[in-house]
């Protein structure tokens, strides 16, 4: 079973439902608020045999796109304050990489779902990122990168980056060796998730006792982070300007901050 699956079964209140065989969706109580928990899993059954290990394939970003606008659909008449949280449970190893995904458009399934996320984000959902595993490439921009918060488990386990290793190597013509040694110096490049929560986008890293099975106090714990990283969505902006004004961000990304700040004195 994947820490997708373990996470969202153990912070739901009830049944966990399937769209698709490789989308789940659950209600966990966060407080007030009960929020609607959505992941995506492996499918060794799937028709489509490049996404069978839990990456963001066609039908997942479709079923990720329903799944979240079925939420903002349901909630449309409600106060804005009141509107659902929710919460992506992270643990992708990409995007499928396929010939059928690429010849039928897997960038346009892809786009429909960072669509659906960015819709709820700005019609008032509080949208929470919770990574249990791993986060790489487009698998993440589509589920989990748009969320007002992103929170991620202080575990081995948990990685968060462009690619996989071993194709950043083959990519930048270095061996794994001489990655992880950059890795010590220039923190964007490590796949320690400690060393990624530095660099301003991680608004909560929770330490836990065991990752890949979650229980009790756990559980508890991972309750109580999104507890108030929703109360922290709601107070914020409904864009993601609190990436670059965090003092992480400030702290390694000000020559981002400083591009930007030229660009739109130019294009103002």
């Amino acid at each position: 079973m994947s820490r997708g699956w373990s996470w969202t079964r153990a912070l739901a209140e009830g049944e966990v439902g399937q769209g698709v065989p490789s989308v789940i969706t659950a209600d966990a109580v966060l407080g007030d608020d009960t929020a609607r928990l959505i992941a995506v899993v492996p499918d060794p059954g799937s028709p489509y045999h490049r996404a069978r290990k839990g990456e963001v394939g066609l039908r997942e970003a479709f079923a990720l796109a329903g799944a979240v606008g079925g939420v903002v659909g349901a909630d449309a008449g409600l106060p804005e304050d009141r509107r659902r949280p929710i919460v992506a449970v992270v643990d992708l190893p990409s995007q499928a990489y396929g010939r059928v995904e690429e010849l039928v458009g897997l960038h346009h399934a892809l786009a429909v779902t960072v669509d659906a996320y960015v819709r709820a984000r700005i019609a008032g959902h509080p949208v929470i990122a919770l990574i249990v595993g791993a986060a790489l490439s487009g698998g993440f921009l589509a589920h989990g990168f748009q969320a007002n918060q992103i929170l991620a488990l202080n575990d081995p386990g948990v990685v968060i980056h462009a690619m996989h290793k071993e194709a950043a190597a083959r990519v930048t013509l270095r061996s794994v060796a001489e990655l992880d040694e950059l890795a010590r110096r220039v923190p964007p490049l490590s796949y320690d998730v400690a060393e990624w929560a530095k660099l301003g986008l991680c608004d909560d890293l929770l330490e836990v006792e065991n990752a890949a099975d979650p229980a009790g106090t756990d559980v508890r714990k991972v309750k109580d982070a999104l507890v108030a990283a929703v109360a922290r969505a709601r107070r914020g902006p409904r864009d993601l300007s609190n990436r670059l004004t965090s003092p992480g961000a400030h702290q390694t990304r000000a020559a981002s901050i400083r591009v930007r700040e030229a660009m739109t004195a130019q294009w103002g």
